[in-house]
């Protein structure tokens, strides 16, 4: 049987910090972008902005920042490998095999292993959109880092200001 956990005021403060998050992510992102590219990449960059501050948004500030460290190293890796791919190539199942194969490498001799999901899964989406939209493939890995680091920024930027808040006015935990 499922036992539901009560709720404290910090568990809500949190929900509602993390919804602010998201919310402001996606639409940040999505109006930087919309001057610059089409549509769909508004989208898939309020998408990816959003994703950002979720992996990022944690209990504490400094697990925050440590989160927001490692996803932006491992975009910057997936970014470098992307970008070098599609500058040369046009999108190809197994390019995009090999930049994950040659990604997981990478972050292993950098000693990142617990980040290798994260480089994977930013290369699968940066190769696969760059096969929906040819003529700008290269633009992708900018556009996805650009993403990112407007996600990592307010995920950890929101989750300060609501921590702070929070301890402030309402007090430490527990009370």
């Amino acid at each position: 049987m499922i036992q539901l956990e009560r709720l404290s005021k910090a568990d809500v403060v949190y929900a509602l910090a993390l919804t602010i998050a998201s919310l402001s992510a996606y639409v940040i992102t999505y109006y930087i972008l919309e001057p610059f590219v089409n549509q769909p990449n508004d989208f898939l960059g309020g998408m990816w902005a959003t994703a950002a501050t979720v992996f990022v948004f944690r209990d504490t500030h400094e697990a925050s920042l440590s989160a927001g460290a490692k996803r932006f190293m491992a975009t910057c890796v997936s970014f470098a490998l992307c970008l070098i791919y599609l500058w040369i190539f046009p999108f190809e199942a197994v390019g995009m095999a090999a930049l994950l194969g040659i990604g997981t490498l990478v972050m292993i001799k950098l000693g990142w292993r617990d980040d290798v999901v994260t480089a994977g899964i930013t290369t699968a989406v940066v190769m696969v959109v760059a096969a929906m939209e040819p003529r700008n493939a290269w633009l992708q890995p900018l556009l996805r880092l650009l993403d990112t680091v407007v996600g990592i920024a307010v995920g950890i930027g929101v989750k300060w200001v609501a921590s702070f808040l929070f301890y402030r006015y309402v007090g430490k935990p527990g009370r």
